[in-house]
C-alpha cells in the first residue's frame, strides 16, 4: 500500500475537519492508500506549532511554501481564505502533490480554470471540499433521481442558509474581502449549487439578484464598508429542462445549517435538510391515495458507506464523518479507482455558476453558464 504524508495548511474550522478525516479515513475504510500527517502550516511559527501538537502533526513551519517543498508530503490539503487557493494549489502541482482545496475552488472562473487544467496537465489527483454531497441520504435522493423513482424532474429548490453573520456588530472579516470572489453566494451558496448539479444534473443559464443588507461591519476600531452579498437568489435552468431557485443567504436569523432541498419530479418529490442530515423525505404519486404522503427514510446500514461507521440503523452520522467519506474517496482516486468525487473539474463548474449568477445580478437577464 502507498503510503503518503499530508500537509495541511492552515487550522482553523476546516483544517481540523480536514486533519480528523485524514486521522480516520484510513480506520474507517480499506482503501488503497494511506495517508499519514506529516506537516502543518499556519500564519506564523507559533501558531503552526501549537495547532500541530492539537492535531497530531509531527511537524509544523510558518511557511506554506516549505511545506510543499517537503519529500515527505505528498497530499497538500488547502484550507486558507480563497484568495490563497490559487497560488498555493499551483504551486503543490507544480512540485508534483496531489491537491485537497475547499471550496470555493478559487475567486474567479478564470483561476479555477487555470488550477483545473493545470492538475490535470501534471497528472495529479484533485478534490474540492464539498462534504454535503458525501451525505448518503444527499447520495440516494441522486439515485433515486436517476432511477426515475419520482418521474421526470421537473423543478428543485434549494437553499443555504445560516446565521452566523446575522448580528450587525460581528466584525468585518476575510468572508467579506470582494477580492475573494463574492459573498454569501460564494461562500456557502457554492453548496447548494453543488447540490443541485449533483442531483439534478448540470445548470444551463441563471439569473439573480443579489443583497448587501449590512452595510457595514466594526473593522479596526472604526468600521469598514461591505462590498459583497448578504442574501442571493438565483432562478435556474438546467440541461435537462427542468427549472429551479437557489438562495444563499448569512443573516437567516436561527438557521445553523439550513442547507435544504426538494426535488418535484412527475411522479414524486424528495426532500432533505442538512438540519437532519440522517434522513430523506420521499413522495410517490404511485402509492395509494389513502397512503400518499412524504414518507422519512433514516438513514442506515443500507445506504453506503454508513455501515462504515455504524452496524445499527437510525444512529446517525455528523458533520466530520462527511468529512472523513471526502477524504476516503479522495485516497481512492489517487489509487486510481473512479469514484465521482468533486475534483478541481467540477469545482470549476460551480464557480462557473457562481460567476454567472452574480453577472445576471449586474446586468439583468439570463446568463448561459458556460
Amino acid at each position: 500500500m502507498a503510503v503518503l504524508g499530508v500537509g495541511l495548511i492552515g487550522s482553523g474550522f476546516m483544517g481540523k475537519a480536514h486533519a480528523l478525516g485524514f486521522l480516520a479515513a484510513n480506520r474507517v475504510f480499506d482503501l488503497p492508500v494511506r495517508a499519514e500527517l506529516a506537516v502543518l502550516a499556519d500564519a506564523s511559527p507559533g501558531a503552526a506549532e501549537q495547532a500541530a501538537a492539537r492535531l497530531g502533526f509531527p511537524r509544523a513551519t510558518g511557511d506554506w511554501r516549505a511545506l510543499i517543498a517537503d519529500p515527505a508530503v505528498g497530499i497538500v490539503s488547502i484550507t486558507t481564505p480563497n484568495t490563497l487557493h490559487r497560488e498555493m494549489a499551483l504551486a503543490a502541482i507544480a512540485a508534483g502533490k496531489h491537491v485537497y482545496c475547499e471550496k470555493p475552488l478559487a475567486p474567479t472562473a478564470a483561476e479555477a480554470e487555470e488550477m483545473t487544467l493545470a492538475a490535470e496537465a501534471a497528472g495529479v489527483s484533485t478534490q474540492v471540499g464539498f462534504n454535503y454531497l458525501k451525505n448518503p441520504m444527499v447520495k440516494l435522493a441522486r439515485d433515486l433521481v436517476a432511477a426515475g423513482e419520482i418521474g421526470e424532474v421537473r423543478s428543485f429548490r434549494g437553499v443555504h442558509a445560516e446565521d452566523f453573520m446575522s448580528d450587525a456588530a460581528i466584525p468585518w472579516t476575510w468572508r467579506l474581502d470582494p477580492s475573494g470572489g463574492g459573498g454569501a453566494l460564494a461562500d456557502i451558496g457554492s453548496h447548494i449549487v453543488a447540490i443541485a448539479r449533483f442531483v439534478v444534473g448540470p445548470i444551463a443559464a441563471v439569473t439573480g439578484e443579489t443583497a448587501t443588507l449590512v452595510p457595514r461591519r466594526p473593522f479596526d476600531g472604526g468600521s469598514r464598508a461591505v462590498e459583497v452579498d448578504d442574501v442571493a437568489t438565483a432562478a435556474l435552468r438546467f440541461a435537462t429542462g427542468a427549472v429551479g431557485t437557489i438562495e444563499a443567504n448569512w443573516l437567516a436569523t436561527g438557521r445553523k445549517m439550513g442547507l435544504a432541498f426538494e426535488v418535484s419530479g412527475s411522479e414524486g418529490a424528495i426532500r432533505f435538510t442538512q438540519e437532519r442530515m440522517n434522513e430523506l423525505a420521499l413522495y410517490r404519486t404511485r402509492d395509494p391515495a389513502s397512503l400518499q404522503g412524504f414518507r422519512t427514510i433514516e438513514a442506515g446500514p443500507a445506504h453506503p458507506p454508513y455501515g462504515a461507521f455504524c452496524p445499527a440503523a437510525g444512529h446517525g452520522l455528523g458533520f466530520n464523518d462527511l468529512k472523513t467519506i471526502e477524504v476516503a474517496d479522495f485516497l481512492r482516486a489517487i489509487g486510481g479507482e473512479a469514484v465521482g468525487h468533486a475534483d478541481f473539474r467540477e469545482g470549476w463548474a460551480v464557480t462557473r455558476t457562481v460567476a454567472a449568477i452574480y453577472r445576471a445580478a449586474r446586468e439583468g437577464g439570463w446568463v448561459s453558464v458556460d
